[in-house]
């Protein structure tokens, strides 16, 4: 996909200013998901389920190599076809080329992240494949040719007089639809879907290395139906997202629901073993998982990096961040946002690409509070932030003014004779020139909406 994310401070300050109902739409939903995160983590002994997912998902990443061989052997002996794509090109080249020797004219897809990541459903398209959107909140940005907003709600940044209103558009419903009835038409449309498609692509929550068991949660059944229908299944699974043992499913199914929405388990969770045998009615023809690198074995050999490979993509840090309340993902112009893309789209995009991102946040801390696998990310923020003042990535007056403050706090003398300088001003003067610029400058770099509070009162108030 298109990386924009060197847009931040400009798109942020645009969604603030001319699209309010986003911060409205994001901050009400986020705030409902990290309520019910609370209430599911306090009905088990959340911390320590944390440290163990933390340490399972660390030996997996520090024996990746021998986990994929494994899984690899697993999902052979099970009649599964397996592809390995080093990059985006590689991944589209498998897909297309699947697509092809089936003859495949439409297909269906569950909810992928990674889909996104690899830009399949436009290489689809410029193939003449019709490709569906299964997931409702997809299926709506879809039809408004966006990208998801969010990991785990895509179309969290919309209200419902949008959806109405995009609905009644596209397909006549009444303009005051309830929810139900909107839900309805799209369910009738989306199973004529099911029903006509050659292939389901789906991406993978986790594979287990020892059985090739390929575990897929959701709450709609969508997912369920587009990986058993069509006659071909493809499934997209980052090499990251292994786990050793089929008996750790349970904790780790369990502690992603409660992270992503605070249920105790998603309303719907499928275990996928491969093609279905000649004894069987129901099932696909044909199963392919194809494990992508795109970027993850370069991350991995960071020092510091390596560690958001943990990451099963909860949305928990998203919905905690009072950042990314402000402008929902957008803003971030990269298809993984909030915390966990603020780090990990550097290690995959690189920092050139992506240096703003690191500087949205407000270093709180409450993204690593909630994180179900304890991804530092607070730390790597800073760390990515000192590799952009080394790489020289930081703006040139941003650079020079904190080197001439750094510089005058450590020279009594310079630090007294500026503090003098400034009592000469008259109080007046002080007041409309030198405060209201430092309030814009900190306000820019918070990505903050103007306020009408005084310097001293924001000051006051911890900005």
């Amino acid at each position: 996909m298109q990386v924009k994310a060197n847009d931040y401070p400009k798109e942020s300050a645009r969604l603030l200013r001319e699209e309010p109902q986003v911060r409205e739409s994001v901050t009400g939903a986020t705030l409902n998901f990290d309520r019910n995160r609370r209430a599911a983590y306090a009905e088990v002994g959340a911390e320590a389920w944390r440290d163990w997912a933390e340490r399972v998902k660390n030996h997996v990443l520090t024996h990746l190599d021998s986990y994929l061989e494994q899984a690899e052997r697993a999902l052979i002996a099970n009649g599964v076809q397996v592809h390995w794509a080093e990059d985006a090109e590689q991944a589209q080249r498998i897909v297309a080329e699947v697509a092809r020797a089936a003859g495949v004219k439409k297909v269906v897809k569950a909810k992928s992240m990674l889909s996104e990541e690899l830009g399949i459903n436009p290489m689809l398209s410029s193939m003449g494949i019709e490709t569906l959107e299964t997931d409702l909140g997809e299926y709506i940005i879809q039809l408004l040719d966006q990208p998801p907003s969010h990991i785990v709600g895509p179309a969290i940044h919309l209200g419902l007089e949008q959806i109405r209103a995009l609905f009644h558009q596209r397909f006549g419903t009444p303009p005051d639809a309830t929810p139900d009835a909107l839900a309805g038409v799209a369910r009738k449309l989306l199973r004529e879907g099911f029903l006509q498609a050659d292939m389901g692509i789906s991406g993978g929550n986790f594979l287990v290395a020892e059985t090739g068991t390929l575990a897929l949660i959701e709450n709609e059944g969508n997912i369920r139906l587009s990986t058993s229908v069509p006659r071909i299944h493809l499934a997209l699974v980052g090499i990251e997202k292994l786990l050793p043992r089929f008996s750790d499913l349970a904790v780790f199914l369990s502690l992603t629901a409660r992270a992503a929405t605070g249920q105790r388990l998603g309303t719907f969770v499928s275990l996928l073993h491969g093609p279905r045998k000649a004894s069987e009615p129901d099932g696909p023809e044909a199963v392919h998982v194809v494990f992508v690198d795109n970027g993850r074995s370069a991350v991995l050999a960071d020092p510091e990096a390596w560690e958001t490979l943990r990451c099963v993509r909860c949305g928990a840090c998203l919905n905690a961040c009072p950042v990314y309340r402000q402008t929902g993902g957008h803003a971030y112009g990269y298809v993984y946002s909030g915390p966990i893309g603020a780090v990990l789209a550097p290690g995959l995009a690189g920092l050139e690409e992506t240096k703003p991102l690191p500087y949205a946040s407000s270093l709180c801390g409450a993204c690593y509070e909630v994180c179900p696998v304890k991804i530092p990310i607070p730390k790597l923020l800073l760390a990515w932030r000192q590799r952009a003042v080394e790489e020289n990535l930081t703006p040139r007056l941003e650079k020079a003014a904190i080197q001439g403050y750094a510089w005058a706090m450590t020279q009594p003398w310079a630090y007294r004779l500026a503090a003098k300088a400034l009592r000469l001003l008259p109080e007046k003067a002080l007041d409309n020139t030198v405060v209201p610029v430092l309030k814009a400058w900190v306000e820019g770099r918070a990505g903050l909406k103007p306020s009408p509070k005084s310097f001293r009162e924001l000051w006051e108030e911890g900005l």
